[in-house]
């Protein structure tokens, strides 16, 4: 799908989130499950979070303004409980590791499918503002 430009970095960055999800998912044993585990902290940091922090310093403020409280309280519920969820991988819960590959692949489809389309369609001139770190 075309995404404006502002937004077209970070619907990019989805790909590496969802092929995350894949791994955690496929993953036919406990040794792939831990090793999953021990980088899941390192790449959250890497990845994920400066996604979401982009998200929450640039997008949803502006959302917010156009009265989106609701896609914007969705946004930021779903965050805050990944980043729980890798805390709690990284003190040994395998069943978060299971909970967080389920809330990242329908956080992803729920930021393509709705949260970013309503962005395009409420946020004047989105399609031709710059990439993200100017939103």
């Amino acid at each position: 799908m075309k995404r404006s430009p502002a937004l077209a970095q970070l619907s990019r960055e989805h790909h590496t989130a969802l092929s995350l999800a894949l791994r955690i998912e496929n993953a036919a044993s406990d040794r792939a499950l831990a090793e999953i585990a021990a980088t899941l902290p390192s790449l959250f940091r890497g990845e994920l979070e400066p996604h979401f922090q982009e998200e929450e310093r640039s997008l949803l403020p502006r959302l917010a303004a156009a009265g989106e409280n609701e896609a914007v309280a969705r946004t930021l519920r779903e965050h805050a409980e990944l980043r729980d969820l890798v805390k709690a991988v990284q003190q040994g819960s395998a069943s978060a590791l299971a909970e967080f590959g389920v809330l990242l692949r329908a956080h992803v489809r729920f930021e393509e499918r709705e949260l970013f389309p309503l962005a395009e369609r409420v946020l004047p001139g989105l399609a031709n503002d710059v990439p993200p770190t100017t939103l």
